[in-house]
């Protein structure tokens, strides 16, 4: 998108969300065909940098820089998303995160365009593990047990991405180490008619057919005696719940495998207590080309670190559509002046 007079517009979360509702397959497959796109070395996705507050250690806020080279589709974008975690807004009832993605010209650098991202950020993130269900779990999308870890805003965006993409359970649980955050998502999400769910115990939880780890933990609380089944999936979206004796046991399929393996992720443990990463099983790229394969005799687990690609590529989405029905914002005047000279 070389553009010779640059312009910079927002995009409001209220589009978003609206957006977003009615598009669950489209960001599913769009994740689908990031992962492909990086794998293939159409992306520039370096390490996400944090920024941390002696005052306040559980808070961070993190920047996610990438870029996309989609020649296939002749696209090529850039952009970052600045996303902030507190999890201590949950107890004034605001959301944990906060963000926003800038939008960049992949010619001039110019940005172009401001994003709510809070919103991207959780449904790159379900769109992510539901396609991992897809490709790793039961074929026909139907499973006896969903177990759910964790009742937050990222647990229920799988779940509606879940019912968007056909799939059925006979059972949906709940554990959160709060019952009142318990009682209040089951409340909610049981308001919106996405699937019925209940409150349930930890055990029952973990012992699902597939389980989804959405927490905010730091450091692993599953107990290393807990053993999976190996007909089990774990979704480890939040990524440090499991010790590294429950890492070493299973197929480990990852987004990637080198930003995975780095702040103390389950998995970055494992490779720093074994001194190995020969547990790992492949990315979720490889599997889907058929370049990695699983043991069938042991519990698989999904553990995505979370590519700034898939917030780009959503982020694009929501950008052109926003073209086509006028629901951008521009800002007239952002660049007070884009010309070197004037004459």
């Amino acid at each position: 998108m070389h553009n010779h007079d640059p312009q910079f517009s927002v995009i409001g979360g209220d589009y978003i969300q609206t957006l977003l509702s009615n598009s669950t397959v489209d960001i599913i497959n769009i994740v689908e065909h990031c992962y492909l796109l990086h794998h293939s070395g159409n992306t520039v996705n370096p390490d996400s940098y944090f920024l941390k507050f002696d005052d306040k250690p559980e808070a961070r806020i993190i920047a996610l820089p990438t870029a996309i080279r989609d020649e296939n589709n002749g696209s090529s974008f850039s952009g970052i998303k600045w996303i902030a975690s507190y999890p201590r807004n949950i107890d004034a009832n605001l959301q944990r995160a906060s963000a926003v993605i800038v939008l960049n010209d992949y010619q001039t650098g110019y940005p172009f365009a401001c994003l709510e991202a809070s919103q991207i950020s959780a449904a790159r993130t379900a769109a992510s593990a539901v396609l991992a269900a897809s490709q790793l779990g039961p074929q026909n999308r139907r499973a006896a047990r969903l177990g759910i870890i964790g009742g937050g805003l990222i647990a229920s965006t799988i779940l509606k991405f879940f019912k968007a993409h056909g799939w059925q359970f006979e059972d949906v649980c709940l554990y959160d180490i709060s019952a009142q955050h318990c009682e209040k998502f089951v409340r909610n999400v049981n308001a919106r008619s996405i699937y019925p769910v209940r409150p349930g115990s930890q055990d029952e939880a973990l012992s699902a057919d597939i389980v989804v780890l959405a927490t905010t933990a730091g450091s692993p609380w599953i107990p290393a005696t807990h053993n999976f089944v190996q007909s089990q999936l774990v979704l480890n979206i939040s990524l440090r719940d499991l010790p590294p004796e429950t890492i070493l046991a299973c197929n480990n399929i990852l987004d990637d495998v080198d930003h995975c393996m780095k702040a103390n992720t389950s998995p970055h443990l494992a490779e720093q207590q074994y001194g190995h990463r020969d547990f790992i099983s492949g990315t979720l790229a490889e599997f889907i080309l058929g370049q990695a394969r699983i043991d069938t005799g042991k519990p698989t687990i999904f553990s995505p670190f979370g590519l700034g690609v898939l917030d780009l590529g959503v982020a694009m989405f929501i950008y052109q559509k926003s073209q086509l029905a006028g629901a951008r914002h521009a800002i007239p005047g952002f660049f007070s002046t884009t010309r070197r000279w004037t004459d």
